[in-house]
């Protein structure tokens, strides 16, 4: 035998797109070339390949009179990564009739080691859900990726140690020398930081419940060292653990951006970029597209500290994803989109020192106006709360701190109640989880409001020169309000309550 096919998968998001990996072997002097637009690190594969094989107890390609053609289709399809070491190594032995066993319904995927042993690699989860999808029945991927793999359910998962272990495995001769691999139903991991630990401001605690409950953005402001960036910080504690759906869905980014360790993430991701961090590292690109910050906190909190001191482009590249749960890339050499469903939590200051209206500001008026202006109008109205975060009085800091140990607890199973209202009220709405993803459309048909409240949110919208889209948010907020109070329709305090939060005096 001269030819042999292999699958293998190239990774990509949401689902990695199906390889077919053909070896021609010939009688020649020796080449062996692999083509289909392969990048630096596929061509490299010959090498690794060669010595894993050797290595392996068989004969080194590099060692025969022969010539050597890997084809990895569709060729037109940029082919990145050490993942497709495992295929072109079992092409080139079942073409060569070192091996034999059934191709078909078979994925395999993995970077090879010189001595045989094989290595995780990015995007083992896409490449599952892409064999399942392609109806392949089995995918072999190395031991270190096999449980984030498993999530996906009716394909066999298998995990293996080394290129033998496959080759014993798929000999029907030998006894099956790897077991398929299930998901593990660990619980989930409480957060560090809890709201028990923060010392008063109960009014930004409760905004940050409102906040987990619609998944609303929330924007912190008050002078350094009240706390803002601990509340930040404990709003994740508030969140429920993602649905497998979510689950999926996040662990396949972070197995794609090779941040996930070969764990499955079943608590929303919580991503805190520095502040000099540039476009493309917050909201993805590249030569090739790759996702940033806010795709890698799909479906969790983005968490942006010190909010004014970010550029001002980097700012306002926020203005796309915040509205339509999307990032849209593109490139000279391609173009993605990427999903970019999160809640933004940001933290700022009055002013650049911080001490804005007190005798101990030091800050120039035209400092302010240029520290202020940073974040523009458009940015500012997708944000559906601004929360003053005030000073903590010394006599409530030396006080012994006596709030329940469950206080975070007993928030969550509030939001979590709340998010069930929602998932029954959106069943059948297309692309809507929570009161933040509605559209005006959805804003007639979920989101009913009685006389009174209505007229108040008319008086204040004139009073307060709300935009349409602050009118929207708001009412989206006082949904929130009164999925949290057990109400099936909006009254008049849950309105005002919303209300309270769409200024923007900081």
């Amino acid at each position: 035998m001269n030819f042999a096919r292999v699958f293998g998968a190239q990774s990509a998001i949401p689902s990695a797109h199906v390889i077919t990996i053909e070896a021609d072997v010939s009688r020649g002097l020796h080449a062996f070339a692999i083509v289909g637009l392969p990048d630096k690190a596929v061509e490299e594969a010959r090498d690794r390949v060669a010595s894993a094989i050797k290595n392996s107890g068989f004969t080194s390609p590099k060692a025969t009179n022969k010539k050597i053609v890997i084809s990895l289709a569709p060729a037109a399809l940029k082919k990145e990564g050490a993942v497709f070491d495992l295929p072109v190594a079992l092409s080139y032995l079942l073409a060569v009739g070192d091996v034999s066993f059934d191709t078909e319904k078979r994925l395999f995927a993995g970077e090879l080691g010189l001595d045989g042993t094989l290595r995780p690699i990015r995007g083992a989860l896409s490449m599952a859900l892409a064999a399942r999808d392609g109806g392949f029945t089995e995918i072999f991927v190395p031991k270190e990726n096999a449980i984030e793999a498993a999530l996906v359910k009716n394909i066999v998962v298998h995990g293996a140690g080394s290129l033998n272990e496959i080759l014993e495995h798929l000999d029907d001769e030998k006894e099956f020398s790897l077991a398929a691999v299930q998901t593990s139903a660990d619980e989930s991991t409480e957060s560090e930081n809890v709201l028990e630990a923060i010392r008063g401001q109960e009014h930004a605690k409760r905004a940050l419940e409102i906040a987990a409950a619609g998944r609303h953005n929330i924007a912190l402001f008050g002078p350094p060292g009240t706390g803002k960036t601990m509340l930040a910080r404990a709003f994740t504690s508030l969140l429920p653990d993602l649905s497998l759906e979510e689950t999926i869905e996040v662990t396949t980014i972070h197995s794609f951006a090779g941040t996930s360790g070969g764990k499955v993430l079943k608590r929303p991701p919580f991503r805190s970029p520095h502040h000099s961090s540039s476009h493309v590292a917050l909201v993805g690109g590249g030569a090739i597209p790759r996702p940033g910050e806010i795709t890698l906190a799909h479906r969790g909190v983005l968490f942006m500290d010190e909010f004014p001191e970010f550029a001002r482009d980097v700012i306002n590249s926020l203005r796309q994803p915040l509205e339509d749960r999307v990032v849209s890339i593109s490139r000279a050499r391609g173009s993605e989109t990427f999903p970019a469903n999160v809640t933004l939590v940001a933290a700022l200051n009055p002013c650049p020192c911080g001490h804005f209206g007190t005798a101990r500001c030091t800050c120039l008026q035209t400092a302010i106006e240029r520290y202020r202006k940073k974040i523009s109008g458009p940015i500012a109205d997708r944000i559906d709360m601004w929360v003053q975060v005030g000073d903590i009085p010394l006599t409530e800091m030396t006080q012994k701190n006596e709030r329940s140990s469950g206080e975070s607890v007993a928030a969550r199973k509030r939001v979590q109640k709340a998010h069930e209202i929602q998932n029954v009220r959106f069943k059948k709405a297309k692309n809507v989880l929570t009161n933040s993803d509605m559209g005006a459309k959805d804003i007639e048909s979920f989101a009913r409001i009685d006389a009174d409240a209505e007229r108040a949110l008319v008086d204040a919208a004139e009073k307060l020169q709300l935009s349409p889209r602050g009118y929207h948010r708001t009412i989206k907020l006082a949904r929130t309000i009164a999925d949290l109070s057990g109400e099936d329709q909006i009254k008049t305090p849950h309105m005002l309550e919303a209300l309270q939060y769409r200024p923007r005096d900081w």
